[in-house]
């Protein structure tokens, strides 16, 4: 295989700052890195300029369409690809593509979903270009990133809210930072780097899995002997089928500018984790979802299958993706870098107290941002954070806040040295506080870990949420100290008076622990929204929405749907798991229980005709549990499918998601239970379908 020149590969296929500034003018170019950078409206001439070149360079590079690539609220992409070509005079045809295709497109909105937003029959809707997102190559189409909306302007995507929101903490910062003298500083943005777990699976075994093709998990599998007990697959040395799919999986990134940088083995067998380095929150959010699709493509490249679920196999870790979320300046300053001293950095410390209030005022809305049906299995799992929302600082930091609450000095946190015992290993200073994997909200350094992601997730929902949050937090702080006539002392009380009302978002313990459950609900009151049907009405609590209409981030329509949107998907993934256990189970389990109950009564009838004296303990044991099961099996079966047809009558949103919750969700696991004992007495020449085993450990 050649050697991939990197430097050279990055990038290639992505119409970014370097081809921009190649083939625009100066003064095109000039304009359109203010658009980029100061959120300055675009000049339609502008956009003639770069729609030429944008084309010119598409089709050299091999491009015959281009299409408005926008993320709808169906957790995926969306694409409507038209040619260049346009009719000539003379029976030809001509490459085409002009301004105005460039900035608004016009894909059919009425089969997206809108929560009500809009009638089936009206369905024109809206692409606009975002021009702070580079447009790509893609499949020899060349894609150009937009927001969505619909006739009457109302978002329907998750671009739209998402710039929403990096505007208002822009906003907001801004004023804050004016107050501590930076009146140099333009632009304020969030940054995100996504770290994307998965699993992989051969492609031959997945295909025979009916609830992996249909639902993206399992909805029946015994365990098998070794799972991941022995901790022998995290960072371990990776295979070589897995590790060309790494190496394939890279390039492709590369091309599109994905700045993937990690790759290793994760906690279960078959699981695998890439991280990317971090970009603004916008385009690191165009990038995980592109991400997710180019590892589906490229894993059934290599005969395998890229599993997103969040727990597509019960018994070990799900999925997760953590969002490392940092705020900087377009000066290059991390405002949640502590510096050496972070005692006397008092701007840092104010904007970490931004954070914690945020977590703390809106723990529900950071809650439900992650809030799936798919997430639900795996949150508080022993495996991930708990549905608990904390904040985990590390010793330094809570040392230097207690004392700003207590008005004691700070002595500072000493420096220790590693020593390893050996004397040609280096030594090495300790950091001054460790990690907490349990934390589902932990300070690593100089951004802050959201670690409650779903690895199927977009990660739009939660930094509008956390973006919005702290946006509110800082626009209190600046409210309040513009107006300040000692700006030292009312800072140091501001300080002082968020540590201390805030100090139950705080925890730095085991977040696994039932004890901690007990702590955070009985103690401190905060909430512990377990599933997606507790959490998204709070969506539309009266806070919630005040503070999210305050900032321009949604519209209270817009919230409705949201909250309508979220919840229906939540009852129709559940729904096509249960029929799906339905239909799995008439039609293959019960038929090949059947089969194997009957062999073993022919073999028992057999050996009985040899010798009366044979007792046949083993076939006959087997035979009485297997015929408890398979009765077990059909009333559990009779009883999903009644549950079923019940949640069919529902019209109400929210009584169906409850009834989900409270009697779907409870009836598919009693036979689930049924299902995979039988498995472990049914041979497995009968069985009807690949085990835990087979899948887990298909990729050799």
């Amino acid at each position: 295989m050649a050697k991939t020149n990197v430097p050279e590969l990055f990038g290639s296929l992505v119409f970014d700052e370097r081809v921009m500034r190649s083939r625009l003018s100066d003064d095109v170019y000039a304009s359109l890195k203010k658009t980029i950078d100061e959120n300055v409206r675009l000049d339609e001439k502008v956009a003639d300029a770069v729609a030429e070149e944008m084309k010119s360079w598409a089709i050299e590079n091999g491009a015959t369409h281009y299409t408005h690539w926008f993320q709808p609220l169906t957790g995926v992409t969306a694409e409507k690809h038209d040619s260049f070509i346009s009719p000539s005079p003379d029976g030809g045809v001509l490459m085409e593509f002009s301004g105005k295709e460039l900035i608004k497109g016009e894909p059919d909105a009425s089969s997206f979903p809108s929560g009500g937003l809009r009638a089936t029959f009206e369905a024109r809707g809206y692409t606009a270009w975002d021009p702070t997102s580079f447009a790509f190559i893609k499949d020899h189409t060349l894609c150009i990133p937009t927001a969505f909306c619909s006739y009457s302007g109302e978002a329907l995507d998750k671009k739209t809210p998402l710039l929403r929101s990096m505007q208002a903490i822009n906003r907001q910062a801004k004023r804050v930072l004016k107050l501590f003298g930076n009146d140099d500083v333009k632009y304020v943005r969030t940054s995100v780097g996504p770290e994307q777990e998965y699993f992989l699976v051969d492609r031959e075994v997945w295909n025979k899995r009916p609830d992996l093709k249909y639902t993206g998990r399992t909805l029946f599998g015994a365990m098998p002997p070794k799972g991941q007990e022995m901790d022998d697959h995290y960072f371990g040395v990776i295979k070589p089928r897995v590790s060309e799919f790494m190496e394939d999986l890279n390039n492709e990134l590369w091309k599109l500018g994905i700045l993937a940088k990690t790759e290793h083995n994760e906690v279960a067998p078959a699981q695998h984790e890439l991280a990317p380095i971090y970009s603004t929150t916008n385009v690191a959010t165009d990038s995980n979802q592109l991400t997710m699709e180019i590892m589906k493509k490229v894993a059934a490249r290599h005969g395998m299958e890229c599993l997103l679920h969040e727990k597509p196999f019960a018994g070990v870790n799900g999925s997760g993706k953590h969002n490392n979320w940092s705020i900087g300046t377009d000066t290059g300053v991390n405002l949640l870098s502590p510096g050496k001293t972070p005692y006397e950095n008092a701007q840092f410390l104010l904007f970490l107290c931004a954070v914690i209030q945020a977590v703390d005022d809106y723990q529900d809305l950071l809650r439900l941002s992650v809030a799936t049906a798919g997430n639900d299995h795996r949150l508080g799992a022993n495996e991930a954070p708990p549905a608990i929302i904390s904040i985990f600082l590390g010793d330094e930091l809570t040392g230097v806040l207690n004392a700003i609450k207590n008005d004691t000095p700070y002595a500072g946190a000493e420096k220790v040295v590693m020593k390893l015992g050996v004397h040609s290993l280096p030594s090495f200073s300790r950091d001054t506080t460790d990690r907490n994997r349990t934390s589902p909200f932990a300070f690593t350094g100089n951004k802050f870990e959201f670690r409650s992601l779903g690895s199927s997730n977009s990660i739009a929902c939660c930094n509008i949420m956390l973006n919005t949050a702290v946006a509110e937090s800082l626009r209190q702080y600046a409210d309040e100290l513009e107006k300040s006539e000692n700006f030292e002392d009312d800072l140091h009380k501001l300080i002082k008076r968020v540590i201390t009302d805030h100090q139950r978002i705080l925890f730095d313990g085991n977040g696994y622990g039932d004890e901690w459950v007990k702590e955070a609900t009985e103690v401190r009151g905060l909430s512990n929204l377990k599933t997606t049907a507790d959490a998204m009405p709070h969506l539309l609590d009266e806070k919630n929405k005040e503070m999210l209409l305050a900032h321009k981030v949604f519209t209270e329509a817009e919230l409705k749907s949201r909250c309508e949107i979220m919840l229906e998907n939540y009852v129709k993934t559940v729904n096509i798991e249960g029929l799906t256990m339905v239909d799995m189970v008439r039609k293959n389990y019960l038929p090949a229980i059947e089969r194997y109950l009957y062999r073993l009564a022919e073999t028992t009838k057999l050996m009985r005709e040899v010798s009366s004296n044979v007792k046949c303990n083993y076939e006959v044991s087997t035979m009485e549990r297997l015929s408890e099961i398979t009765d077990s099996v059909l009333v559990s079966v009779v009883k999903l499918e009644e549950v079923l047809a019940e949640l069919k009558d529902k019209e109400d949103i929210f009584e169906s998601s409850a009834y989900v919750r409270d009697e779907l969700l409870p009836a598919m696991e009693d036979l689930r239970k049924f299902v995979d004992e039988a498995e472990m007495l049914t041979s497995q020449k009968d069985w009807p379908f690949p085990s835990y085993g087979q899948l887990l450990f298909s990729v050799n």
